[in-house]
């Protein structure tokens, strides 16, 4: 930390190349990887240099991380368009609001879309900001979907998302054949949107029966029975329900296996909670790209030992033969 003098030998034909400090390096790379990870862990850019100041009596201004950070948007640019697989079992699309302060402070959403690979891995295939002013909308969810055909996934088993109008529709113009199934976590969330606190955990206990169900009988004698308990009480609970029914449905028709691929709540849910707490650390952002850099590097610093993929791959086996049986080829 602090100014280091470098003697660098010379030589006659200008061959020598530095090993350590490279030449006209001005920072050595250990100050580069520890501002990225602490950006990426959700500190903001004034608490970084507090942090270096403290911890390491090392002076660092907010323009020089910002420009340290910035390094990482040329990795984001060839990370967002590199090929993808051709087939993925299963895709989780989702969105996060964020605030950017472009004229006026406004909500922005950023899309995420997560795919389950062949061998079993999370793979995260993209980000993409909203337009300005613009909510979650299935016109733009269509035009993501075609992004990430053209970058080489020709096909979808399953797509997961919430019940967004005119999403389902968006999904079958780009891969016909994909299945789309309403998010299980996005239903029960929405479910306890209408209900008291004190009664979220018997109605988490009186809802399970509808998504543990064997058939689709069984789990319209579960809504019947939820009904007659609830309705009086909550009538828009069994409203959501009956509205999302449609998309719902074709959850009960898979295999065990297949249902804990799909309806686990640790596959977007616990990125989104990451992204969230990058982004509420912050407020709001000066500009889109600021606001892209932050998720990015907050995605990028998921699962850094491995162990979370090595845990999904020891797991895959029982999902990819269900999946094998009930989408053949």
């Amino acid at each position: 930390a602090g100014p280091v003098e470098i003697a660098t030998p010379r030589d006659r034909d200008g061959s020598f190349e530095p090993q350590l400090v490279g030449k006209g390096q001005r920072r050595l790379t250990g100050l580069d990887d520890l501002v990225i990870s602490l950006s990426a862990k959700g500190l903001t850019h004034g608490e970084i240099a507090a942090h270096l100041a403290e911890v390491y009596d090392a002076e660092v201004s907010k323009q020089t991380i910002t420009t340290i950070t910035d390094r990482v948007m040329d990795g984001m640019a060839e990370w967002q368009n590199r090929p993808l697989d051709a087939v993925y079992p299963v895709v989780f699309i989702d969105c996060v609001n964020v605030k950017i302060r472009e004229g006026n402070v406004a909500n922005r959403p950023i899309y995420l879309a997560l795919g389950v690979t062949v061998e079993g891995t999370r793979d995260i295939l993209g980000l993409w900001a909203g337009e300005h002013g613009d909510g979650e909308g299935a016109k733009y969810w269509l035009r993501v979907l075609s992004e990430i055909k053209n970058r080489g996934t020709a096909d979808v088993c399953i797509v997961v998302c919430d019940g967004l109008k005119g999403l389902p529709e968006a999904i079958e113009t780009v891969w016909p054949q994909a299945i789309t199934q309403t998010c299980v976590v996005h239903l029960l969330r929405n479910s306890f949107r209408y209900a008291s606190k004190r009664d979220w955990a018997a109605i988490a206990k009186d809802l399970k029966p509808l998504y543990t169900a064997p058939s689709e009988s069984a789990a319209l004698d579960a809504l019947a029975a939820f009904g007659d308990k609830w309705e009086a009480r909550y009538p828009a609970i069994i409203k959501l329900w009956e509205n999302s029914w449609a998309e719902f449905v074709p959850f009960l028709q898979f295999d065990a296996e297949i249902r804990t691929v799909v309806c686990t709540t640790n596959a977007i849910e616990s990125i989104n909670a990451r992204i969230r707490r990058a982004v509420k650390a912050r407020g709001h952002f000066p500009t889109e790209a600021a606001a892209l850099k932050c998720v990015y590097l907050a995605l990028m610093s998921l699962d850094p030992t491995g162990t979370g993929r090595k845990r999904w791959v020891a797991r895959w086996k029982a999902p990819l033969n269900a999946f094998e049986l009930t989408f053949p080829g």
